[in-house]
């Protein structure tokens, strides 16, 4: 495996994997992994020729410059398990080999249609911009045939979907396909996040809750009498009553359009939990 931390490095390798005419598989990352990473790179690679996973905490995306800094980095430990299942090759550059100066400065501008004014979009303005900065920088540099991205982060990858599909009309990133992959949770139900580092033992029993609410969410969605305005407001009271636990929000919305919706038929729960100053999110799925 191979760890490149330029743009000119790694568009002379890509150029030679597309003289070979070997397929492409993209894992965009900022890095902590997990085993839920992971289960995206062993698909990457058993789906593509090569496999090429990009370690890069964005500064664009985040508006909390506390959390950035708070961002848990280690990229040797990323290397090392990206090297026994079986990455090709590693993108790790630095915020000034990505971007000039101007660009770290400059709100990207891009037609979100509407979906970045919802659930994340709202609490965090600017975050999905960030997004597809960085997004759309890696496909152009990388030319992936494929690209996978985690479920968990629903809205970013409803977000880039629509994103891939409005360029795929000038040609962009070519037949560029966008694979979603499942949750990977713990044995005890916790939704895998790079987040979870920074929580304490106990605070990861307390996080529990979560996921234990929304799997729970399920039946009560089907109880005689249920409402998706009455199930949103049970989640939420539910985790707010378990000590060291607050929602920001939970909200059950279609799973395309991630508007509001008063049917469970393609709905999808997201919810964003302070777990002490750690910020989590996870999302249930009813009705497929």
């Amino acid at each position: 495996m191979q760890i490149i931390t330029t743009k000119q490095e790694l568009q002379s390798i890509v150029k030679a994997c597309k003289t070979q005419q070997k397929t492409i598989g993209l894992v965009p990352t900022m890095g902590a992994l997990h085993e839920g990473h992971a289960s995206l790179v062993r698909r990457a690679v058993a789906e593509n020729n090569v496999c090429f996973v990009s370690v890069f905490v964005n500064p664009t995306q985040f508006n909390n410059k506390e959390d950035l800094a708070k961002y848990p980095r280690n990229i040797v430990r990323d290397a090392e398990l990206l090297e026994t299942i079986g990455a090709d090759f590693v993108f790790a550059p630095t915020p000034e080999e990505m971007y000039s100066e101007e660009e770290m400065n400059t709100t990207f501008e891009f037609d979100f249609a509407g979906l970045d004014q919802v659930m994340e979009g709202k609490m965090r303005p600017g975050h999905f911009n960030g997004v597809v900065q960085v997004v759309s920088r890696l496909f152009y540099l990388v030319q992936p045939d494929k690209a996978y991205f985690g479920e968990k982060d629903f809205q970013q990858l409803a977000i880039i979907h629509h994103m891939v599909e409005r360029s795929s009309l000038a040609g962009t990133f070519g037949d560029l396909k966008i694979i979603g992959c499942p949750i990977v949770r713990e044995a005890s139900g916790l939704a895998l996040s790079s987040r979870n580092e920074r929580l304490s033992e106990a605070e990861k029993q307390t996080a529990l809750g979560i996921s234990k609410t929304l799997f729970e969410s399920l039946k009560w969605a089907k109880e005689d009498g249920a409402t998706v305005a009455k199930v949103q407001q049970r989640v939420i009271d539910t985790i707010n009553a378990i000590e060291g636990l607050e929602v920001e929000y939970y909200e059950i919305v279609d799973q395309t359009t991630l508007l509001p919706t008063d049917t469970f038929d393609h709905a999808i729960g997201c919810v964003t939990v302070y777990c002490g100053p750690v910020r989590l999110i996870d999302n249930i799925k009813y009705n497929g």
